[in-house]
């Protein structure tokens, strides 16, 4: 096969962040030889300005693998060759989904690459907190005088207790599979899971107040969105038990932090793990950071070079598929295959690059 032409090849453009300053590679276990050894593709890393990318130095690129930057409709340009977004990641409450859309540019993230890791976050929050395990760990830095208190720390048995997931997607059912040997009870609230699915987890489905009402374990699993926003309140904070734990490893903003914190002081809930915050990172005097009735992580608990690994190869495959004229697996946006511009990018790329194979 001939080399093609610079002009002629796949270009994509991955977020300069995924560079160190010293220009090697911030996360090796991802694994770009599948792009690097394509003699038809062009890889370049691409600086955002003030954290957002542009529509000047994307035109000309056919992908983008996103890391923690921001794309907006100014990161798009009219003429641009764009037809692909494929996020670092399953969250992408920092892409404009509207307007990539509106321009006929795919959004695909990655749900299979951290499903499992998710979910293990979740869980090990889960046993940390009922365990009362950071409290024990100072006991222990104590000495004597510590390990005379451990009778005031009892932890809190999972045998019938009820685990309840609001919001049920791939991280919420891989969190139910994986919880199934401590012998808990599940419900969980998601108006898009029908009960054929629910009965197959066997999670009962219930109210959203209900949720808050019996759940001894909640862990929010619903992305951020306009309807989401605060959905944890402090009225709904209210409805828990004072002995449960809420567990966030999802989007910061879903919960109104200044809610929990003031139901954490109260101990009108018995403590909270949190891996997302409403600001990342935290400002100092923030009071979340003062309780010792919960347990933050930032935004990084799920981060293995499993999960890293995962999500890496997810992307490559979804820029992969597109370069082919596929679409991608983990589309968000369903609706841009309708969209004249996509349809006609993806048959200019299987005539590129199926039909000279």
């Amino acid at each position: 096969m001939v080399s093609p032409k610079t002009e002629d090849k796949f270009r994509i453009a991955l977020s300069s962040d995924f560079l160190r300053p010293d220009g090697g590679p911030s996360y090796p276990m991802f694994d770009l030889s599948a792009l690097q050894s394509d003699e038809r593709i062009k890889l370049e890393y691409v600086s955002p300005v003030n954290g957002a990318m542009t529509s000047d130095a994307l035109k000309e690129f056919d992908a983008l693998i996103l890391l923690s930057a921001k794309f907006s409709r100014h990161s798009i340009d009219a003429e641009s060759k764009l037809s692909l977004v494929a996020r670092f990641g399953v969250g992408y409450d920092t892409v404009d989904v509207e307007a990539c859309t509106e321009f006929g540019i795919g959004l695909a993230i990655t749900p299979n690459g951290v499903r499992r890791p998710v979910a293990v976050s979740i869980i090990t929050l889960m046993l940390a907190l009922t365990s009362k395990l950071m409290v024990k760990d100072q006991l222990t830095r104590q000495g004597a005088a510590g390990f005379a208190k451990r009778s005031e720390h009892m932890g809190v048995g999972l045998i019938g207790k009820t685990l309840g997931s609001l919001g049920v997607g791939n991280i919420g059912a891989e969190l139910f599979r994986l919880a199934v040997p401590f012998g808990l009870q599940f419900i969980a609230h998601d108006p898009y899971l029908n009960k054929t699915q629910a009965r197959e987890l066997n999670v009962e489905l219930v109210s959203l107040d209900e949720l808050f009402l019996r759940s001894d374990v909640l862990s929010i699993n619903c992305p951020l969105t306009e309807s989401t926003r605060h959905i944890v309140n402090t009225e709904r904070l209210a409805l828990m038990k004072p002995t449960a734990y809420l567990i966030n490893t999802a989007r910061g903003p879903v919960v109104d932090q200044t809610a929990l914190a003031k139901a954490l002081q109260e101990q009108q809930i018995a403590g909270a793990g949190l891996d997302v915050l409403e600001e990342e990172p935290p400002p100092l005097e923030d009071p979340i950071l003062q309780l010792d009735n919960v347990i933050l992580t930032p935004h990084a608990l799920c981060w293995t070079d499993q999960c890293f690994a995962g999500i890496g190869e997810a992307d490559v495959k979804a820029v992969l598929a597109l370069m082919q004229g596929q679409v991608p697996v983990g589309l968000v946006n369903q609706e841009v295959l309708e969209h004249p511009n996509w349809q006609k990018k993806l048959a200019n790329y299987r005539q590129r690059f199926v039909g000279n194979e």
